[in-house]
């Protein structure tokens, strides 16, 4: 059972920061990616940035490239997103994608809502 879970969300203003985390649990294959993707309300579902877990790779959206970064923790098979700089078109629930063996695992989302 491949687990993914998402936290770090909630509501922050303009121009602040945010750190967002997944947490996978229930594999043992070394070798994996894991992404983060957005979706809006009323909007297509857009992928944000992506890390590999057991070789190096990585890539951030040019929409948030310069404010947001992507990092790992491969001891505990986490994955990270630093939001800085926010601002309200951020706004979205933030989903943790891992793929293991072609294979997509989905997290429930954490909800992101920049607003003052």
């Amino acid at each position: 059972q491949v687990q993914v879970v998402e936290s770090g969300g909630g509501l922050v203003q303009p121009g602040g920061s945010m750190r967002l985390s997944c947490a996978t649990s229930g594999f043992t294959y070394s070798r994996y990616t894991m992404s983060w993707y957005r979706q809006a309300p009323g909007q297509e579902r857009e992928l944000v940035a992506t890390i590999a877990m057991g070789f190096t790779y990585s890539n951030v959206a040019d929409a948030v490239k310069g404010r947001f970064t992507i990092s790992r923790d491969i001891r505990t098979n986490t994955m990270y997103l630093q939001m800085n700089s926010l601002k309200p078109e951020d706004t979205a629930v933030y989903y943790c994608k891992v793929v293991v063996l072609s294979r997509d695992y989905w997290g429930q989302g954490t909800q992101v809502t920049v607003s003052s």
